[in-house]
């Protein structure tokens, strides 16, 4: 596992910190206070984070802890009971799952979703129907703009198909693709939203130790590329402990740690109860 990049992190007007190259530009998100309740049980309280426009951040927590709720939350697939979601300073209240994407969040999945009957090329131009401006009669007699949005469109999909290094495989069914391969289609069709925070749910499960090395350097290529930041859950701490700037520990739908991962893998209460004495 290659080493992590050290990134200086630097407080932020609040009680967060962020990195150092981030300052003087708004958070791509601001939670505050967050917390959702299921008949009458709260399954997040009092969740509070903030992402600088270009940090990679990871939420780690065992299986049940929240993740995939808070991730749920700042999509908008559940509204919160209470708190408050900033996207690049923008109040998300009353969104619904759309308005956040093209607001800039894009997000995978643990179980990975993908069209597979279709080609690997055609999954990522799927998700650039925002950027299709003509109509149905541009479509069905052929004009000019129907020629020139499709030519900018099959572009952009190799160009975000070689950031992920699938480009040579662009017309395969995504079926076809190895396990590790489908994982970096699905981000690299969240990337076609062109998204300001791009959350990636469990990006490494199931991948070998190369794979996995593999993706941790399509994940920085991203980040630096695109100018964009990254939210990730993740089991695996090798692969956390490499790539993240900070790092939030969840139990039980709250925040029982944050800091730097060298400061979270020493935290004795997250090597208790996460990290099995590593």
């Amino acid at each position: 596992m290659t080493e992590r990049e050290r990134t200086t992190m630097v407080p932020f007007p609040s009680d967060a910190i962020i990195p150092e190259r981030d300052l003087g530009t708004r958070p791509v998100l601001d939670a505050r206070h967050l917390g959702v309740e299921f008949g009458g049980l709260k399954a997040v309280d009092d969740f509070n984070m903030i992402i600088g426009r270009t940090e990679i951040a990871g939420l780690i927590g065992p299986n049940g802890a929240g993740k995939t709720t808070i991730f749920n939350l700042i999509t908008k697939v559940y509204q919160p009971t209470t708190g408050t979601i900033l996207i690049d300073g923008k109040d998300t209240a009353g969104m619904n799952t759309i308005q956040v994407n093209k607001a800039g969040i894009a997000r995978t999945f643990q179980n990975i979703r993908l069209f597979k009957d279709i080609s690997v090329i055609d999954n990522v131009k799927i998700a650039m129907d925002q950027s299709i401006h003509y109509n149905m009669m541009e479509s069905i007699l052929r004009l000019p703009r129907y020629w020139k949005e499709e030519a900018e469109v099959d572009q952009r999909a190799h160009e975000l198909l070689k950031v992920v290094g699938l480009d040579d495989l662009a017309q395969s069914k995504a079926r076809n693709l190895p396990y590790g391969q489908q994982r970096k289609l699905e981000i690299a069709r969240a990337l076609a939203t062109k998204p300001k925070l791009l959350l990636l749910d469990e990006p490494a499960a199931g991948m070998n130790p190369t794979e996995t090395h593999e993706l941790m350097t399509t994940i920085r290529d991203i980040r630096s590329r695109f100018n964009i930041s990254v939210l990730l859950i993740e089991h695996d701490m090798g692969f956390v402990m490499g790539i993240c700037d900070r790092l939030y520990v969840l139990d039980y739908g709250v925040i029982i740690a944050e800091g730097l991962p060298e400061e979270i893998r020493t935290n004795q209460r997250v090597i208790t109860a996460y990290l099995g004495g590593e």
